[in-house]
């Protein structure tokens, strides 16, 4: 982790050159505009992955959407208003079954792709090497030049993530019992199981508080029971955890710190997860999945960790959500804890388990991880599932996670998914803003940019006033369109 900061800076690459696209496996078809972040902001990010950008351990990338092979959309889920589908349900059954019972299914989860929430482009595409002498403690030793004045947004208001109106309130499903000729008016009686059931959960949860185990360590804290509404995801997760189960299930949230001192006495048996994981399902190479590559890719985050007074108790920053079986690691979700999402990174698991669906189970859990953050911290609603590949069918699966929204290309406002979908059929690049006054956010004063120039902080005007032969107003012009004008008079651009 990076530390010691309380500003992003990065090196900006561009993204001429395509390369190997993990989803269609065109040699030379995918391309993405790519970044090297020494250090970042929890909210600089939470910015930049609402305007497409999304990041593979500290390489940071955006594809191209209007030139790459597999265009590459923004998906995020509406957390508090979502309900599990019949799939979803099948699933949560299923890990009921092997938990109390052993019972293993023999099919391979459902026709659920293999990778999960995994991104095969951010993981095999470029891997950019950075040589400079930026590191950790220029970041407290900066100084702004005497006479180079910033510019006085420096501290710019946040800004959330504009959306396109959808008029959808909580989602609701045809009520269970109603038959014919039913009274409508009339309230839903829940039947008894049901109640002794929700009861008992009940009873598990203060029993688990009073010992001092966390409530979310096993189950998932209940919302209050509403006779008259749909069993909620919470309820559908906590029945899929028996009460003497012959097998027992633990999810602990670990900060992904060498300085946590659970995040060091698991790194091993994780870290050797990952290979199995890597070479049973994607055939890497021993070399290609040793622990450096897995330092690499899913422990090196740039994000700083941070513990404000109005967030989670758990602060915001990357995190390894450890899924524990009888006493050892078989799953682990990478995510990013984000100012308004919970962020979904990478999924690894031991490949023997795969009939138990880990991939869409610790989706569902950690749709219900949000929920339960959004509690202490109230901005925090949205679940972010990655990339959304229409033109790749294994990845549509994405487009279940119901009610969701994908990010437009060109405006960078999200559209319910279920109006993005006709555009699609008819095309892989496609723009869902209908609004033809919407332009593109691609304007920005360049001259307002913040820069990194011999260790000290100044704006790109007064940085051209300096390098009075320099030849890199395209390359920055470039960059600051792509990051928008808030990130750019915000994250340091690193000059040499």
């Amino acid at each position: 982790m990076a530390a010691g900061s309380s500003c992003t800076i990065v090196e900006y690459f561009g993204g001429d050159d395509g390369y190997r696209c993990g989803y269609c496996k065109n040699e030379k078809g995918n391309f993405s505009h790519g970044m090297w972040s020494h250090a970042m902001t929890v909210q600089d990010y939470q910015d930049l992955i609402d305007r497409g950008w999304r990041r593979s351990g500290k390489y940071v990338y955006k594809p191209i959407m209007n030139k790459t092979c597999c265009p590459q959309y923004t998906i995020r889920c509406h957390a508090l208003n979502f309900q599990p589908s019949k799939t979803h349900k099948k699933i949560l059954k299923k890990m009921s079954k092997f938990l109390s019972k052993g019972e293993m299914p023999t099919e391979q989860g459902d026709g659920e792709p293999m990778d999960s929430l995994c991104e095969e482009g951010g993981l095999h595409g470029p891997v950019k090497v950075c040589h400079s002498e930026v590191a950790s403690p220029v970041v407290t030793a900066i100084l702004t030049e005497e006479g180079d004045t910033t510019p006085a947004e420096f501290e710019t208001a946040r800004k959330d993530p504009v959306s396109v109106p959808d008029g959808r309130g909580p989602e609701t499903t045809p009520k269970p019992g109603m038959s014919k000729g039913a009274d409508p008016g009339r309230p839903l009686c829940r039947k008894a199981k049901e109640l002794r059931k929700a009861r008992r959960l009940q009873k598990e949860q203060k029993r688990q508080v009073g010992g001092g185990v966390p409530a979310s360590a096993t189950s998932i804290p209940a919302p209050p029971v509403q006779l008259n509404q749909p069993k909620a995801l919470e309820e559908f997760i906590n029945e899929s955890l028996p009460d003497s189960p012959l097998h027992r299930l633990e999810v602990r949230l670990v900060p992904v710190n060498d300085d946590d001192p659970q995040f060091m006495a698991t790194y091993e048996q994780s870290a050797a997860l990952y290979a199995r994981y890597q070479m049973a399902v994607h055939g890497d190479t021993p070399s290609e999945c040793n622990e450096s590559e897995f330092r690499r890719f899913l422990c090196d985050s740039p994000l700083e960790m941070e513990t404000p007074p109005d967030g989670p108790a758990a602060g915001y920053g990357s995190f390894h959500q450890q899924y524990w079986l009888d006493g050892r690691i078989v799953a682990v979700g990478v995510v990013d804890i984000l100012p308004t999402c919970v962020s979904s990174v990478y999924l690894y698991y031991h490949p023997d388990f795969a009939s138990l669906s880990l991939g869409s189970y610790s989706a569902l859990r950690e749709v219900a991880f949000t929920r339960q953050l959004q509690k202490q911290s109230p901005k925090l609603c949205f679940y972010y599932l990655g990339f959304y590949i229409h033109s790749c069918n294994k990845m549509r699966y994405k487009g279940q996670y119901q009610p969701s929204d994908l990010l437009c290309p060109e405006t960078y406002v999200f559209v319910p998914i279920e109006c993005c979908i006709p555009s699609l059929e008819q095309t892989h690049y496609a723009r869902f803003n209908q609004d033809p006054d919407a332009g593109t956010e691609n304007n920005t004063d360049l001259g307002r940019a913040l820069v990194l120039y011999r260790r000290t902080v100044m704006p790109y005007a007064a940085y051209t006033r300096k390098r009075k032969c320099s030849n890199d107003e395209m390359e920055v012009a470039q960059y600051a369109g792509l990051v928008g004008q808030v990130c750019a008079e915000r994250i340091l651009l690193y000059r040499a």
